[in-house]
């Protein structure tokens, strides 16, 4: 019988970032459009005959407590679930933290599903999905994958229509990366106070084709003064032959969606410092087949 289980947790960039106003909560409200990509983490998830959560990772700079975000979803799970036993973990990172790539929300993601399979468990959608958002509003979406719309916090997903298949250079610059917490501040101070009420029209009919008019993110006008690299980057991708090319999330990675593998190799070339991914779009199948997870000893 087997006793683990083996998922990758996928990256995501987005297509569009529009950030509309502070709500009364606190939160920003947001409209997006969330794509995943092949770049991932892998999370290994063990029954273990030790009580509690173990969590072990390949990054000495991440914690493996309750301040970890996998730890933590496994918790939620335990909880609702009232689930007994140990669990063991075993986080590989490739993407990098603090990027903009949902890496840490993928990995809670992953660690729910790949509870949810070791143990045989069901729990409603609503409920797991909600569970999701409690940990971070992008969790919800890596539930999903594919090209999906995000909005309230970006935590209310409503999928969309596949795109065609693309190839996406990720570029980590080695600059530091951005905090979300001072992205948001940053932004924050060039918003408007009121919102048009029709500009959720105008934003969803992007969904429908973004690559007509280019990617998007609202973040670029706060972030590329401070670190001014970036908006150089995006414009080498660009150079390159990138159909479109943003900063991902808040920052600080920057992707190109390139339309042949070929000219993604060579743009990636164009990058010597900085850590550089080659990765593909992957559609909500994709994804689906990739959270079956692969059975361990």
């Amino acid at each position: 019988m087997n006793r683990g289980v083996r998922l990758p947790a996928f990256a995501k960039i987005n297509l569009c970032l529009h950030v509309l106003g502070r709500r009364r909560d606190g939160y920003h409200e947001l409209r997006t459009i969330f794509q995943a990509i092949s770049l991932h983490d892998t999370l290994e998830v063990w029954r273990s005959t030790r009580p509690g959560i173990s969590l072990e990772t390949n990054d000495p700079a991440l914690p493996d407590g309750e301040e970890n975000l996998v730890w933590r979803a496994v918790a939620a799970l335990q909880r609702a679930l009232r689930m007994r036993g140990g669990v063991r973990l075993r986080l590989t990172k490739r993407i990098p933290v603090a990027r903009g790539l949902g890496g840490g929300s993928s990995d809670a993601a992953a660690a729910l599903l790949g509870l949810l399979r070791l143990t045989g468990k069901k729990i409603a959608l609503e409920q797991l999905l909600e569970i999701a958002a409690g940990l971070g509003a992008d969790v919800p979406f890596f539930l999903l994958g594919g090209r999906a719309l995000g909005v309230g916090r970006g935590d209310e997903i409503y999928p969309l229509p596949e795109g065609k298949k693309d190839h996406v250079v990720v570029v980590s610059p080695h600059e530091a990366g951005v905090s979300t917490r001072d992205a948001y501040r940053w932004v924050s101070s060039q918003l408007t106070k009121s919102v048009p009420a029709h500009r959720i029209w105008g934003f969803c009919a992007l969904c429908w084709g973004p690559q007509e008019e280019g990617a998007s993110n609202d973040f670029e006008a706060a972030v590329f003064p401070r670190l001014p690299r970036l908006r150089k980057i995006k414009a080498r991708l660009l150079q390159e032959g990138a159909a479109e090319a943003a900063l991902a999330g808040s920052g600080s990675a920057v992707f190109g969606v390139f339309r042949n593998p070929a000219q993604a190799r060579r743009a990636a070339r164009a990058f010597p410092k900085d850590q550089v991914f080659v990765a593909e779009t992957l559609t909500r199948a994709d994804c689906a087949r990739a959270r079956r997870g692969y059975p361990l000893p």
